[in-house]
C-alpha cells in the first residue's frame, strides 16, 4: 500500500519539473479566434524572423509559444499590430507538462502572484452610481404604473442618490399615487408635503434597503469579475472583497497591465426597453442598429440587468436554440407586469459597456501625456417580440446556436450591478517571481539540510530513515496540492520549511521513546514496537492542534494568509504518513525478521536508579 501510494504521488508531482512556456493568448472581444487569425499571426512572425513554436487553439482562444520573455514581448508587439483593434493579445504562461500525464489528470500546482509574477489591481465601486442607476429604475416602473391606473402626475424626477420627487396637480391624485407605492414598494419612505400650490410626494430609500442594495451590488461585481477575467485564461485568480465598496484582483501569471484593465472594463451592463410607439417624440427614444436594421428604442428601462439570478443557452422542444433567464422576486413580478400590458410589441436588450481609451492632455508645463479615459457605449444585442406575459422565467428565441451562446455569456459575466474604478495596480514581474521561487527553494534546501545533518548524527540509521521519509514527505505535499489545484504562494512555501520541521518532530518522539525502552532493558524488536504504538498517540495530538489553527488561518485569513494555512494543513496530514508509515516501513525492512543485539539510533540514555536517595 504504501509503495503503490508513493508512486502515485511521484507521478502526480512530476509535472511541477516542467517549467511554463512565455506565451500570448489572444482572443477576440466578439468572435471566436480562427485558423486564419492564427495564419496572421504566424505569417507575421515568420517576416520578422522571430523564433516562435507550438501554436494551437484552445477555448480560451489562440495561443503562440516563444522560448524566452525577450521574444515574448516583441511577439506581442507585432502581433498587436498586425490584428489591429477587436483582439486582445494577453501576456501569459503556457503549460509544459508531457500529454501521458496530462491524460492521468495530472498537472503543476498553481503559483501565486508573488512567484509567477502577474497584475494586482484594487477597484472602487461607484456606490452612489449604483443608487442613482437603482432609483432611475424605480421611478420608469413607477412612472408606467402610474399610467396604466390613469393617476395623472405634474413632474417626476430623481433628486439625489436615494430620493425621487412626484409632483401633482390635486390632492387626490397624490393620494390615490401614495396608496400604490406603499402597497408595492415596500423599500421607499413615502412623505406627502405641498409646495406653490403643488401636492408633492418625497421618496427615499431606507437605510436598512440602501445597506442591502450595497451587499447585493458588491457580491454581483464580485462574481461577475471573477467570471469575466476566466477568459485570460489565468490559473486561480484572486477576486476578494476588501472594506464595504472595494475589490481586489489579481491575475497571476498576465503580465499586460493594460490588457487586464480592458478586460475588466468591458463587463457591462443590461438594460430591457421596449421598443418606441410609433409617432413618439423624438426626445424618448434612441435609435440603434441591429442586424442592418433601424430600432427605435424606448428611453424607459423596464428591467435592469441586475435583477437577472440566473441564464444559460438550451434547445426547446424542436432543437432550436434558446437563451433561458430568470429573475429575482421582484424583478419577476415587474416584468410580468410590463410584458403582460405589452403583448405584441418588440422588447429591445441593450449592452451598455464601460471601455477606456488613451487621450493626450497638456500638462501644466503644456507638455503632452497620455491618459486613461472612462466612455460608455451602447449597443443593441436583442430584439424580439413579447409573444406573452411573462414571469421569473421566461426565454428569447429566433438566435442561431452561437447567438444563443454569445447572449448567455454576455448577460451571465456581463451584468455589472454598478461602475467600478481603478483605484490602485501593480504589476509584479517575472523575473521577481522566479527570484522568489529561487529564494524559496534555497530556504527549503537549507532546512532540509539542517534537519538532515542533525538526524544523521543523533541517530545514526534511523536518522536515515527518518532524512528519507521527510523527502517522500515533500513529494506528496507537493502531489497532493497539484490534485487539489492549490495555489502555492511565498508564504506556503515557509509553510512547506515549517513542516519539514514538524515531520521529523514525530520521528524524534518515536526515536527518542526507542532508545528510552532500550535504556529500561527492552529488546531491540520490542522497543522499536513499542516506541511507534506509545508516540502514536502523543503526535496525533500535537499536531491535531496545529490543524485546528492552520484551518482557522484559512477560514479567517485572505490571500497569503490562505497559501500559508493550506499548505500547513496538507504538510501535516502528509508528515503523518510519511513519519509514520514510511519510517516504519523502512525501518522494519531492515530489522524485521532478525536476531539482533541492538540498534543504530545513536547515543543510548541511562536507566534512573531503582533504590538510594534519588529514588521516585
Amino acid at each position: 500500500m504504501v509503495i503503490g501510494i508513493l508512486v502515485l504521488a511521484f507521478i502526480y508531482a512530476l509535472p511541477n519539473l516542467y517549467p511554463d512556456d512565455p506565451a500570448l493568448q489572444i482572443s477576440h472581444e466578439n468572435d471566436p479566434i480562427t485558423e486564419v487569425d492564427l495564419g496572421m499571426v504566424t505569417d507575421a512572425l515568420r517576416a520578422a524572423d522571430m523564433a516562435w513554436f507550438g501554436e494551437e487553439i484552445n477555448t480560451n482562444g489562440g495561443l503562440v509559444r516563444f522560448a524566452n520573455l525577450e521574444d515574448q514581448l516583441r511577439g506581442k508587439a507585432l502581433i498587436e499590430q498586425t490584428l489591429g483593434s477587436g483582439y486582445i493579445i494577453a501576456l501569459n504562461l503556457a503549460p509544459t507538462t508531457p500529454g501521458w500525464l496530462r491524460a492521468m489528470g495530472a498537472s503543476k500546482m498553481n503559483l501565486g502572484l508573488d512567484l509567477q509574477g502577474g497584475v494586482h489591481f484594487l477597484m472602487e465601486i461607484d456606490m452612489e452610481a449604483a443608487l442613482t442607476r437603482r432609483m432611475e429604475n424605480t421611478l420608469s416602473t413607477i412612472r408606467q404604473e402610474l399610467r396604466a391606473d390613469r393617476i395623472r402626475t405634474r413632474q417626476m424626477s430623481v433628486t439625489g442618490t436615494d430620493s425621487i420627487e412626484l409632483r401633482f396637480d390635486d390632492e387626490e391624485s397624490r393620494t390615490q399615487a401614495r396608496a400604490l407605492i406603499r402597497d408595492g414598494y415596500v423599500d421607499l419612505l413615502v412623505q406627502a408635503r405641498e409646495r406653490d400650490g403643488q401636492f408633492i410626494l418625497d421618496l427615499t430609500m431606507t437605510p436598512e434597503s440602501i445597506q442591502q442594495m450595497q451587499e447585493d451590488t458588491i457580491a454581483a461585481n464580485q462574481t461577475t469579475i471573477l467570471s469575466r477575467v476566466d477568459s485570460l485564461g489565468v490559473s486561480e485568480p484572486v477576486v476578494q472583497r476588501q472594506g464595504v465598496n472595494r475589490l481586489v484582483v489579481q491575475l497571476p501569471g498576465v503580465q499586460d497591465t493594460a490588457q487586464a484593465k480592458r478586460i475588466l472594463q468591458r463587463i457591462a451592463t443590461l438594460q430591457f426597453h421596449l421598443e418606441a410607439d410609433v409617432g413618439a417624440a423624438a426626445n424618448s427614444y434612441t435609435v440603434y442598429d441591429y442586424q442592418g436594421q433601424s430600432i427605435r428604442v424606448d428611453n424607459d428601462v423596464i428591467l435592469q440587468g441586475d435583477r437577472i439570478s440566473n441564464v444559460r443557452s438550451a434547445l426547446d422542444q424542436y432543437g432550436q436554440p434558446q437563451v433561458v433567464i430568470n429573475l429575482d422576486a421582484q424583478g419577476g413580478e415587474q416584468f410580468n407586469r410590463v410584458t403582460r400590458e405589452n403583448i405584441g410589441r418588440p422588447m429591445d436588450i441593450l449592452l451598455n459597456e464601460t471601455r477606456t481609451r488613451s487621450v493626450f492632455k497638456p500638462d501644466e508645463n503644456g507638455v503632452l501625456v497620455e491618459e486613461q479615459e472612462s466612455y460608455e457605449e451602447s449597443r443593441l444585442i436583442s430584439h424580439a417580440v413579447i409573444r406573452a406575459a411573462l414571469g421569473r422565467e421566461f426565454v428569447i428565441t429566433g438566435l442561431s446556436q452561437r447567438e444563443a451562446n454569445d447572449l448567455s455569456l454576455l448577460i451571465r459575466s456581463g451584468a455589472l450591478a454598478a461602475p467600478m474604478y481603478f483605484v490602485e495596480e501593480r504589476t509584479v514581474g517575472p523575473s521577481l517571481g522566479a527570484e522568489n521561487i529561487a529564494q524559496g527553494a534555497r530556504a527549503v534546501a537549507l532546512g532540509y539540510l539542517l534537519v538532515t545533518l542533525f538526524m544523521l548524527y543523533y541517530y545514526r540509521l534511523f536518522g536515515v530513515a527518518a532524512v528519507t521519509a521527510l523527502g517522500i514527505n515533500v513529494v506528496l505535499l507537493a502531489a497532493i496540492m497539484s490534485i487539489i489545484s492549490a495555489t502555492l504562494t511565498l508564504p506556503g512555501i515557509f509553510g512547506i520549511v515549517l513542516t519539514i520541521g514538524m515531520a521529523v518532530d514525530a520521528n524524534v518522539l518515536i526515536f527518542s521513546r526507542i532508545r528510552e525502552e532500550l535504556a529500561a532493558g527492552m529488546s531491540p524488536q520490542s522497543a522499536i514496537d513499542s516506541g511507534f504504538s506509545r508516540a502514536f498517540g502523543t503526535i496525533i495530538d500535537a499536531n491535531i492542534t496545529t490543524f485546528l489553527v492552520a484551518m482557522v488561518l484559512f477560514t479567517v485569513g485572505s490571500g497569503p494568509v490562505k497559501g500559508f494555512a493550506i499548505t500547513l494543513m496538507v504538510g501535516i496530514i502528509t508528515s503523518q504518513f510519511s513519519a509514520i508509515m514510511v519510517t516504519r516501513l523502512m525501518i522494519n525492512s531492515f530489522y524485521g525478521g532478525r536476531q539482533i543485539k541492538s540498534l543504530s539510533i545513536g547515543p543510548s540514555i541511562k536507566a534512573l536508579p531503582t533504590d538510594g536517595p534519588n529514588t521516585i
